[in-house]
């Protein structure tokens, strides 16, 4: 370790970062856009929190770059505020925190001036020998996304791709605003970075219970035989959202329900749980799988659409007492918008596994409580010999479903039929629950967490690769050309509710209902 890096205090309790499974090498991490939301609320506390554990190496550095003139000590001072401010779950430590000051750097520039970059290329040569990065470079591109291909012409004309050690970029979501624009940006992203050194960012796999699909799945011999269209009825996938547009009305005009949440996060995540198992667990394999499933997603013909997408924006409500604006009364929101706050959709999977099962996926903005889980609905049995009076009649008793919480609290609950205690045969729900945080009694580490340290690990199983995103985009395509064409009557659900009716409807014409998380 260079002289310049002081050690970390001895009253750090955690693990030295060689005990983890995994290596992560010395490396610097250049921030484009330092000053911006994402840095301070969740890139800058990930990276403190790793380095606070000991699971990165402390031949380590960040450098930031962003418009607004600052002084190294300066950027410090702002970066603790938000570290201490935004640090989720966790301890903040001074001790540790002079350490880890020590490693950020700060270079003013505008992404598109070329003389920015010149003095990025001689901060990292000089971070190199002080720090002894051995030429390792991770760029993090947290910007506009209109940036992203100029500032990656602008990082291989000044040579910072290649040096003495890796070079790797970190690009977050949109990727694209529709499959034209994909395709586009990845040519201008292969000139200049190979695709073994880009990592697409969707922090919704780095989170603890997505990752967990993998290991539940795969690694467990009870439930694998039975995920398939033999035994599972449909899947569910909700994210729903009890705040509005949050001061982000510009930004969320443009994106959208559809663009937003299915098209990335939730795509991916129905890609994990229905993929096929990896042969061997890697990157390459991982995500082969993932993008075969994608790749099997039957694409809708325009006019199915309707049939299959439905498309809501919330409107004005009294919820608990307080007066909720509509979409269209939010500060910088057209007052005749046609933006989906809200979107649901029917998908398909045209393979032998899941041939006819539909997959539902819903999110939303404004909706009763925030809420992301995946249900796996189960079929009835096939001879119902329990049924249930009701005052309408008899019913079927009700079928087993397997829910994966993602959020708030992450966990597995199974539910199933048991008898009433008493006479006769009545049986009623119950559930089994997995808890992460009870079950384990740590504290899980964050999204952004994990795919840092996997980038710097060289670890791209938890990001998506440019066939991914091809195919992501492919399958949501004709949905936003149909909706882009369309005149909607908006707003066509209140503030406080699970969204418009023809969402409910959509399933009601399979023989299925929307589950209440």
């Amino acid at each position: 370790m260079s002289a310049a890096v002081q050690p970390l205090p001895e009253i750090n309790p955690l693990q030295d970062y060689l005990r983890f499974d995994r290596h992560v090498p010395p490396c610097a991490v250049v921030i484009f856009g330092a000053s911006g939301d994402l840095s301070k609320r969740k890139l800058l506390p990930s990276l403190y929190r790793l380095f606070y554990e000991r699971r990165i190496s402390p031949n380590f550095a960040v450098v930031g770059s962003s418009r607004t003139p600052m002084s190294d000590e300066q950027f410090r001072e702002k970066m603790k505020e938000s570290v201490a401010k935004f640090l989720e779950d966790a301890p903040f430590d001074e001790d540790v925190w002079r350490s880890f000051a020590q490693s950020l750097y700060y270079v003013a520039g505008d992404l598109n001036n070329p003389a920015s970059y010149d003095d990025i290329h001689q901060k990292l040569e000089e971070i190199e020998k002080t720090h002894e990065t051995a030429g390792n470079v991770l760029f993090y591109l947290s910007t506009q996304p209109s940036h992203y291909a100029e500032a990656i012409q602008e990082l291989g004309e000044h040579d910072l791709t290649h040096g003495n050690g890796w070079r790797r970029v970190i690009i977050e979501k949109p990727f694209g605003h529709d499959l034209a624009s994909a395709r586009k940006l990845n040519e201008e992203i292969h000139k200049v970075f190979d695709e073994s050194e880009i990592y697409r960012i969707d922090h919704y796999l780095g989170k603890e219970t997505v990752q967990n699909i993998l290991a539940f799945r795969f690694g467990n011999g009870i439930f694998e035989p039975l995920w398939n269209r033999r035994y599972i009825d449909h899947v569910q996938i909700t994210a729903a959202e009890s705040i509005g547009v949050e001061g982000r009305g510009g930004y969320y005009q443009e994106a959208g329900a559809l663009r937003d949440m299915i098209q990335n996060h939730l795509s991916q995540v129905m890609a994990t749980v229905a993929m096929e198992p990896p042969t061997v667990f890697d990157a390459a394999n991982v995500r082969d799988e993932r993008a075969k499933l994608l790749r099997a997603v039957r694409v809708m013909k325009h006019d199915e659409v309707p049939k299959y997408a439905v498309a809501g924006q919330y409107g004005p409500a009294k919820v608990g007492g307080q007066d909720l604006l509509g979409f269209r009364q939010e500060p910088s929101v057209d007052p005749e918008a046609q933006t989906d706050t809200y979107a649901a959709v029917t998908f398909f999977i045209d393979n032998w596994r899941w041939a006819d099962i539909p997959f539902y996926i819903r999110t939303g903005k404004r909706m009763p409580k925030r809420v992301t889980d995946i249900a796996i609905q189960f079929g009835a049995p096939p001879l119902g010999l329990f049924k249930q009076e009701t005052k309408t009649g008899l019913r079927e008793a009700r079928p087993n479903v397997l829910v994966l919480r993602i959020q708030p609290e992450e966990g597995i609950s199974l539910r199933f039929l048991s008898k009433s205690p008493g006479s006769g045969m009545r049986l009623r729900p119950v559930s089994m629950d997995f808890n992460y945080g009870s079950s384990f009694g740590e504290r899980s580490p964050t999204a952004y967490e994990t795919l840092l340290m996997d980038a710097m690990a060289g670890d791209a199983t938890l990001y998506t690769r440019q066939d991914m995103v091809d195919a992501s985009w492919q399958i949501v395509q004709p949905i936003l050309d149909v909706w882009g064409s369309t005149k909607f009557d908006f707003p066509n659900y209140p503030s406080g509710t699970w969204g418009p009716k023809a969402s409910d409807e959509m399933l009601a014409r399979q023989g299925h209902v929307w589950r209440v998380p």
